[in-house]
């Protein structure tokens, strides 16, 4: 099964501590106890992934509960794996990753997620936004009309 990568469970924690927040500082939800536990044993045996299936149900359910807000897909609408390409110029997964989609596991999808943004060179990271804003026409308000003058009242 897939593993979740210790950045995931960094963030679950994040997003439980910003969510519900104890007041003094100290305390702890149950999820982000359930998900500190899981961090703290991937730290002690210097692991990068926990096993999706191995996870306490606690820790898996706020797992879980913080990847229901991530994006599902990183599709941008810009499919190259249409026109025969293996890798998606678009969002960048492979083919078969962009077929099975709907099949895999929430980790399977982070595994993913985290291959393509550690890689960085999909156009769904800024390159396709880049172009299309420069190749937007710039409105009459901000063209180049010379330098300020200032008016006098």
């Amino acid at each position: 099964m897939a593993g979740i990568h210790i950045t995931d469970i960094e963030a679950a924690i994040n997003h439980w501590r910003s969510r519900a927040p104890t007041g003094d500082g100290w305390g702890l939800t149950p999820q982000v106890k359930a998900l500190a536990e899981v961090y703290a044993l991937m730290v002690y045996h210097h692991e990068d992934e926990a096993d999706e299936d191995s996870l306490p149900a606690p820790a898996r359910a706020a797992w879980l509960d913080w990847y229901a807000t991530t994006p599902d897909t990183p599709c941008i609408a810009i499919c190259s794996t249409s026109q025969g390409d293996d890798t998606c110029k678009g969002c960048g997964r492979s083919f078969e990753e962009v077929q099975h989609w709907p099949a895999f596991s929430p980790a399977e999808k982070r595994r993913v997620w985290r291959r393509i943004t550690l890689d960085h060179s999909a156009w769904r990271f800024n390159r396709y936004a880049e172009r299309a804003a420069e190749s937007a026409p710039r409105p009459a308000a901000q063209a180049d009309s010379g330098p300020a003058v200032p008016t006098s009242r």
